[in-house]
């Protein structure tokens, strides 16, 4: 016997299926590109910026005061092992005018028994002229103020030149960055006994192509581009100024 079926339906409550959530997930994996992309984008930026710079970027986010006295970090703290004479010679070069508003160019490091400056180039402010080993108007005047707070000092110092990894900074493969490097060193050199630094205090000259960059692992900034003045102090006392 055939059953009969009948089309309609009658009311009752049937369990809700679930609700399926489509494309969450894209939304999230955007969300994600789009903050790994302005990670790289704020890398990028920051690799261009001096170190002078980023120390006050940090000293920033740390929510310390901006120092304004020195061209470097002021939170450098001369260890005990530093020399007076050492420490002396570092005040004078942090409190110079000229120096203080070059900071962009400049970088020290204190040593117990001296410190080092870095003389970088920048993009916006270069020392040199582009593949020459001709100081521009502000490298004149920063090798210049350099030499005159030394002569007050019974230093010694080696001069190094430095290139970033363009070949001659200009791809000029008939001058390298040997000859570059060396030459820009010897023009500092030049420079600063004319300005009164005792030629007797420049121990060494040499250039050093792009062998030692400024920024390990980025040796194309415009920051390896410097002249580097690696100096001893061989007095305990500043010579009077003139």
């Amino acid at each position: 016997m055939a059953h009969a079926t009948s089309p309609r339906y009658y009311a009752g409550r049937k369990p809700a299926a679930a609700a399926r959530k489509m494309g969450t997930w894209k939304l999230a994996y955007a969300d994600f590109l789009t903050a790994l992309a302005a990670f790289f984008l704020l890398m990028w930026m920051l690799s261009d910026v001096s170190p002078a710079a980023r120390v006050e970027i940090a000293a920033y986010f740390r929510g310390e005061p901006p120092a304004r006295s020195a061209p470097v970090a002021s939170a450098v703290t001369l260890a005990p092992s530093h020399s007076k004479a050492a420490e002396k010679l570092f005040a004078a070069l942090t409190l110079d005018k000229t120096l203080v508003a070059a900071s962009e160019n400049l970088v020290l490091t204190p040593k117990p028994d001296g410190v080092r400056i870095e003389l970088i180039d920048a993009d916006h402010a270069p020392l040199f002229a582009v593949g020459s080993s001709d100081l521009t108007p502000r490298g004149r005047t920063l090798v210049q103020t350099v030499a005159g707070v030394l002569s007050r000092f019974d230093t010694r110092l080696a001069i190094e030149g430095h290139t970033d990894a363009f070949g001659g900074d200009v791809g000029d493969t008939q001058f390298s960055n040997w000859d570059l490097s060396a030459s820009r060193a010897s023009s500092a050199r030049r420079l600063m006994t004319d300005a009164g630094l005792p030629p007797q205090a420049i121990l060494s000259v040499s250039g050093l192509a792009d062998t030692h960059p400024l920024t390990p692992g980025q040796p194309h900034l415009a920051s390896n581009r410097r002249i580097s003045l690696d100096i001893r102090l061989a007095g305990a006392a500043p010579r009077p100024q003139s």
